[in-house]
C-alpha cells in the first residue's frame, strides 16, 4: 500500500490534482483560487508546487491531494486512492479488498451496466433502431461512442440478471437506481430502464454515477415520460450533478466561460460542433451546489434555457443565485430560425453558424431583465412603472459590486423617466437573506479574531506563526533560536522546534537543498496529526506568500517580541506575589520579590 501511494504522489502533481477542479492563477511561486469548499468573493485558496501542498486560509482546508481529493469528492479514502490512482495510471492491487468500498461496487455496477447498455446498442435489433434515431438527430458514431450512448433492452429484468450473474445483490442493483424493488417484496425487483436510449451521467472523473433514458418510439401509452432519470442515490446527486463538465472543464476553463443548456442531446451536439464549454443541468434548475462546482472554473454564464421574469420559477431563483454568488450571468433570449424557436440540437444540426451567432447576441442578464420587463408591462402608466420595478429592482440588489447596481439605477431611471432618488428608495426597501459569503469573514489561520482585540496570548501565537513560517521557508534560520529561549514557546510549538533541530544538527547549515529534504520527511511524517499539518501547511504557504526577502532580521525580532511577552508575563506574576506578601505583612519576601520586579523591568 505504502509503495503505491508513493508512486501515486511521484505521478501527480498538486497543481495538476488541484487544478481540474479549481481555476488557477499564478501568484509568484504559488497559484491561487477560490476556494471550492466555502463561499468567498476574494481568492484565499493558495497551492504550492514546491511542497505539493494546498490551503485555504478562508477556511483553513489543507494538505495533500488525497484529502483534496476525498473532500472534493465526498468519498473515503479508498475511493480517492483509486480516482489518483487512475489518474496517475497506478495498478492497485487487487488483494486490498477492504478498500472495496460500498460507493465502489455501486461504481462498478453502474459502469458494468453502461457496458451492458452499449452492447445491447451495437447488438441487438431495437438496438440498431435506436442508433439510427441517434444519428437522424445529427449524433454522429464518434459521439456515440465518446458519450457512451446505449439502449435498454424492453424487457422486466435484462440487465438485472445480467448484473447478478456478475455477482452483485439484487439490493446493491436497487441502490444505484438501476432496479426498482416491488413493493411488499424487498427479494423482487425489475428494471427501471426499458425500451430507452441511455444516456449515462458521469462525474467529474468520467466515472459512471446514473442515466437518463430517453422513449425514441411512440409507445401505446402516450402518457409514457418522454425521459425519466436515476433518482437520488449515493453515487448521483442531480442539485450536484452537471451533464458533460467532465469534458467540458477544460475549455470552460480556457475560455473562461461556461454555456448552460436544458438537454443531454444539447450538450453532445454542441460539443461535436466545437462548443465544448458547455454543460447541462441534468433535468433541474441551477441549484447551489451546481454553482459552486461551476465556480471552480470560471464566474462567466451563458443560459441557454427559457424564464420566466415575473415568476418564482426554480429557474430563476437559480439565477437569482447566480447573481448573489457573483456570477456573470448572460441569457440567450431566442434560438432558431426566424420566430420559430429550437433546441440548441436542432439548430446545430441545421445550421451551426446559427448557434454560434446566437452565443454572440447573449444578453447580460440585466439588459435581459430590464428588457423583458418593458415588453411585458406598459412603461407609461404608473401601474406599469411599478411593475418593471418589481421585476427589474431584486435583479439589481442581488448585484455584488455598488459600482454595477448604481449604472443599473442611472438605466432603469432614464427609461422609466422617474428621479434616480425614488429608484433608490425603492431598492432600499427591498430584502434578502444575507448571502453566505457575508456571513463572516474568513479565519486568520490560527482562529483568532483581529489583530486589534487578540490580547498578548493572541498576539505570542500569531509571532509563533510567523518564526515558524519563516523556518519552513529557510529551515536554517531554526540556529537563530538557542535552547535557552525554548521556553518562552508554547508547548506544541516547542515540540516542533526540537524536532527541526534534530535533523539541523545532523547537518551543515550550508546544505540547505539537503536540508530542506529532509525537513520534508518531517513535514510529511505520519506521526503529525491532520491537524498539525494542515497548521504546518497554512504556515509553509503563509512564508511563501509574505516573506520573499530574507527573514534572519524578522526571526529576531519576532523572538526579541516573545522575550518581551514572557517578561510582562513574569512582571504581572511577581506583582501579583508583592502584593500578596504585602497583605501578609511579609516584609522581607516582598524585598525579595521588589528586587526581582527591578531586574526584571531591566530587561525588558
Amino acid at each position: 500500500m505504502n509503495e503505491e501511494l508513493e508512486e501515486i504522489k511521484n505521478k501527480l502533481n498538486v497543481v495538476d490534482v488541484v487544478g481540474s477542479y479549481v481555476k488557477l492563477t499564478k501568484t509568484g511561486a504559488n497559484l491561487r483560487g477560490i476556494c471550492p469548499f466555502h463561499s468567498e468573493k476574494s481568492p484565499s485558496f493558495f497551492v504550492n508546487p514546491a511542497r505539493q501542498l494546498w490551503h485555504c486560509f478562508g477556511c483553513g482546508s489543507g494538505s495533500s491531494i488525497f484529502d483534496f481529493v476525498m473532500k472534493i469528492e465526498g468519498v473515503e479514502f479508498g475511493d480517492a486512492l483509486r480516482i489518483l490512482a487512475a489518474k496517475a495510471g497506478v495498478q492497485l492491487k487487487r488483494e486490498n479488498v477492504q478498500l472495496r468500498t460500498e460507493r465502489q461496487r455501486l461504481y462498478e455496477i453502474c459502469e458494468l451496466a453502461c457496458k451492458f447498455f452499449e452492447k445491447q446498442l451495437e447488438g441487438s435489433a431495437m438496438g440498431k433502431e435506436a442508433e439510427a434515431y441517434l444519428l437522424k438527430r445529427g449524433i454522429s458514431k464518434e459521439s456515440i461512442k465518446k458519450w457512451r450512448l446505449g439502449y435498454s433492452p424492453d424487457t422486466w429484468n435484462g440487465l438485472t440478471d445480467f448484473l447478478i450473474g456478475k455477482g452483485y445483490a439484487r439490493q446493491e442493483i436497487v441502490k444505484t437506481g438501476l432496479a426498482i424493488e416491488k413493493e411488499n417484496n424487498k427479494n423482487d425487483s425489475y428494471d427501471r430502464f426499458r425500451g430507452r436510449i441511455m444516456f449515462p451521467v458521469f462525474g467529474l472523473n468520467s466515472e459512471v454515477v446514473g442515466f437518463g433514458g430517453r422513449v425514441f418510439k411512440q409507445a401505446d401509452n402516450k402518457e409514457i415520460a418522454k425521459y425519466i432519470n436515476t433518482p437520488q442515490t449515493l453515487l448521483y446527486d442531480k442539485s450536484g450533478i452537471l451533464y458533460g463538465l467532465n469534458y467540458a472543464k477544460l475549455a470552460v476553463r480556457k475560455q473562461n466561460q461556461c454555456v448552460v443548456v436544458e438537454g443531454y442531446t444539447d450538450v453532445i451536439m454542441c460539443h461535436q460542433a466545437g462548443y465544448e464549454n458547455t454543460v447541462a443541468a441534468s433535468g433541474t434548475a441551477l441549484t447551489a451546489h451546481h454553482l459552486t462546482i461551476l465556480k471552480r472554473y470560471s464566474e462567466n454564464l451563458v443560459l441557454a434555457f427559457d424564464m420566466d421574469i415575473a415568476g418564482d420559477s426554480a429557474t430563476k431563483r437559480g439565477i437569482n443565485g447566480a447573481q448573489e454568488q457573483g456570477f456573470n450571468i448572460k441569457i440567450i433570449e431566442s434560438y432558431g430560425f426566424g420566430n420559430e424557436k429550437s433546441d440548441p440540437a436542432d439548430i446545430i444540426l441545421k445550421d451551426p453558424k446559427q448557434w454560434e451567432e446566437s452565443l454572440a447576441k447573449a444578453k447580460s442578464i440585466m439588459d435581459y431583465y430590464i428588457d423583458s420587463a418593458f415588453l411585458h408591462f406598459d412603461a407609461k402608466t404608473p401601474e406599469g412603472k411599478k411593475e418593471i420595478g418589481n421585476v427589474v429592482l431584486p435583479a439589481i440588489k442581488r448585484l455584488a459590486n455598488k459600482i454595477e447596481q448604481s449604472f443599473w439605477v442611472q438605466t432603469l431611471s432614464q427609461k422609466l423617466g422617474v428621479k434616480e432618488e425614488a429608484i433608490l428608495e425603492e431598492l432600499s426597501k427591498i430584502k434578502f437573506q444575507q448571502r453566505a459569503s457575508e456571513v463572516a469573514p474568513p479565519a486568520p489561520i490560527s482562529g483568532f479574531e483581529n489583530k486589534e482585540i487578540l490580547g498578548q496570548e493572541g498576539r505570542k501565537k500569531l509571532i509563533e506563526e510567523k518564526i515558524i513560517s519563516l523556518i519552513l521557508k529557510n529551515p536554517g534560520y531554526i540556529t537563530l533560536i538557542p535552547e535557552a529561549d525554548y521556553g518562552i514557546f508554547s508547548h506544541k510549538i516547542r515540540q516542533f522546534i526540537e524536532e527541526i533541530k534534530k535533523v539541523v544538527q545532523l547537518q551543515k547549515p550550508a546544505e540547505e537543498g539537503r536540508l530542506k529534504e529532509d525537513f520534508k520527511i518531517i513535514f510529511n511524517s505520519e506521526e503529525l496529526n491532520v491537524e498539525l499539518k494542515n497548521f504546518l501547511a497554512a504556515l509553509a504557504l503563509s512564508a511563501e506568500l509574505q516573506y520573499q526577502e530574507d527573514g534572519q532580521e524578522e526571526v529576531l525580532l519576532c523572538l526579541l517580541q516573545l522575550k518581551n511577552i514572557a517578561l510582562k508575563n513574569n512582571l504581572n506574576v511577581v506583582s501579583d506575589d508583592i502584593k500578596k506578601a504585602e497583605g501578609e505583612s511579609d516584609s522581607k519576601k516582598v524585598a525579595e520579590l521588589i528586587a526581582k520586579f527591578n531586574q526584571l523591568t531591566k530587561e525588558l
